[in-house]
């Protein structure tokens, strides 16, 4: 359907993200979610905003980007229908910080998280890479990583029968005392309690989700991979 709004492009409201400070995605979502169908946004950035992309289909729209230069891309988004957001919470939102030190390493970045988790056909589903990534960031001590793939492999439908094995396994890999003294404490592990301790409870797995990326969302410092502004 590009063929039939792209004539319109022109005339869709524009955001320029490229000197935005911090996690300007709440912003944009917002407007997004305020287009009416049959308008469309424009989002101005210094890499391609590939990561946007699905979240914008998310929420009805459809997409066309431009390379206005090898540090100016103009991202094109045409609403067709209204959607509930469905996308995974906690977009990678610090692809930003490689943008602070350079835009066309952003742009590398991007490219190589677009081959991990976008991938056509990928041989590992989403929830493995889930569970590796988790793994990996809690063997490497990266606790801020690891709480974000919680939250994502759970809200994707990773069964908690699987967090406990998994954590069992951080027992044998890491050790007793290091599962005592650092993952226990850790803000890893208050999540991965808080799921269990609602389930437990009887409660729906959407309603569970929707506490957890309350309180271990972006809006949780200790979650949250930007740099807070002050």
């Amino acid at each position: 359907m590009i063929d039939k709004w792209g004539s319109k492009k022109e005339e869709f409201d524009k955001i320029d993200a490229r000197d935005l400070k911090g996690d300007f995605l709440a912003m944009i979502l917002k407007k997004a979610k305020n287009t009416k169908v049959g308008e469309g946004l424009c989002i101005i950035q210094s890499f391609e905003p590939i990561p946007l992309y699905s979240v914008m289909e998310d929420l009805g729209f459809e997409y066309q980007a431009e390379k206005k230069s090898d540090a100016e891309y103009y991202a094109y988004f045409y609403k067709v229908s209204v959607k509930e957001e469905e996308g995974m919470p906690l977009k990678p939102t610090a692809i930003l910080n490689f943008k602070t030190i350079d835009n066309s390493l952003a742009d590398l970045v991007v490219h190589f998280w677009e081959l991990v988790w976008a991938k056509e056909n990928s041989a590992i589903d989403k929830n493995t890479k889930y569970l590796l990534s988790l793994s990996n960031a809690v063997g490497a001590g990266r606790i801020r990583q690891a709480v974000r793939e919680f939250v994502k492999a759970y809200s994707n439908g990773v069964k908690i029968e699987v967090f406990d094995e998994l954590f069992t396994m951080f027992v044998w890999n890491q050790g007793v005392g290091n599962f005592a003294s650092e993952i226990g404490p850790s803000v890893l592990f208050a999540a991965y309690k808080f799921v269990k301790e609602q389930e437990e409870r009887g409660l729906e797995r959407d309603e569970i989700k929707k506490e957890l990326l309350k309180r271990y969302g972006s809006s949780n410092e200790k979650v949250n991979p930007l740099p807070k502004m002050r």
